[in-house]
């Protein structure tokens, strides 16, 4: 079952927003590139509601200043083409116009960890939600599925492309195929092996191209994922989602689903968005699926932190 959305927008509309899109995450990932050569300027920020230090002393997650310098001039960017649309962003704490039909999330380096420390895998997120829905995706990857840094984009009803090029399908004489997975995930299954890469937007943007059959997102935030998911929808791949402990198929993003019981209208908010999800084919959402309640639960929590443990 595959569920491609469509907003009731003209074509023309959604190639001159795609286009914007584009623009600026090969822009940005032009500057993260070139800032691999400078010492990093870091700071530390307190890890999400859902997210438990992983030792006594940890620093919290890296912000480095090419994060925050990126996002504000694609904020400036975005407001000077469109200054009616509202803006959230991974770095930029204020909430976004809860009223607003368009809303672009950005996330200016996905996979900080690799970034600061030189790991060349990483990625730039730019998405666009129209009332909700994933209408426009662009991820400029360090590194493609053909090798040389790129971006994967699509729009809402188009085919998903690679630097302007329409993906092909991917070569079918390979037997065992490969999965994207969280860390302390088991090393295969019985169908693929898994591959943990440190940023889901990559790893997003892979599953969109076939390169992964798919990749379980147990619990991240929107500009982790909104970008993908139209990825993925463009790929013809089924994105499914949690909800009132029930799997369903993804619609649209509900500020409502922030994984935990509040009230007040600042937690009611996109930004707080949190849902798991699930992003593949048929057999490989079916398998992850039917694993979801093992691994969200007590049993698969003891057991990633013990492989984590081990694996130090």
């Amino acid at each position: 079952m595959v569920k491609q959305t469509k907003a009731l927008l003209s074509d023309s509309e959604l190639i001159e927003l795609e286009t914007l899109a584009v623009e600026l995450a090969t822009w940005a990932g032009t500057e993260a590139s070139q800032a691999l050569n400078l010492e990093p300027e870091i700071k530390y920020k307190p890890r999400g509601p859902h997210r438990r230090p992983r030792a006594q002393d940890d620093p919290g997650d890296p912000v480095s200043a090419i994060d925050t310098n990126i996002e504000t001039e694609v904020r400036r960017r975005i407001s000077q083409r469109f200054p009616t649309h509202t803006l959230l962003g991974e770095e930029a704490e204020e909430l976004p116009n809860p009223d607003a039909d368009w809303v672009w999330v950005i996330d200016p380096i996905d996979g900080t960890s690799n970034f600061i420390n030189r790991f060349p895998l990483f990625a730039v997120s730019i998405g666009l939600l129209h009332q909700g829905i994933p209408v426009v995706g662009a991820i400029w990857c360090s590194t493609t599925h053909l090798t040389g840094s790129g971006v994967y984009h699509a729009r809402s009803g188009s085919a998903l492309r690679l630097n302007g090029q329409v993906l092909s399908e991917p070569p079918s004489q390979v037997k065992r195929r490969l999965g994207a997975a969280p860390g302390g995930s088991p090393g295969n299954t019985p169908y693929w092996d898994n591959r943990v890469t440190g940023s889901a937007a990559f790893e997003l943007a892979m599953v969109s191209a076939k390169v992964f059959t798919s990749v379980p997102l147990w619990s991240l935030s929107i500009w982790d994922v909104a970008a993908g998911v139209c990825l993925a929808w463009s790929a013809n791949l089924e994105v499914w989602i949690r909800r009132d402990g029930e799997w369903v198929e993804f619609e649209r993003f509900d500020p409502a689903l922030n994984g935990v019981e509040k009230s007040t209208s600042k937690d009611l908010s996109l930004r707080h968005w949190r849902s798991p999800l699930i992003v593949g084919n048929s057999q490989a959402c079916e398998y992850w699926v039917a694993r979801a309640g093992k691994v969200l639960g007590l049993r698969g929590r003891v057991s990633r932190r013990l492989r984590r443990f081990l694996s130090v």
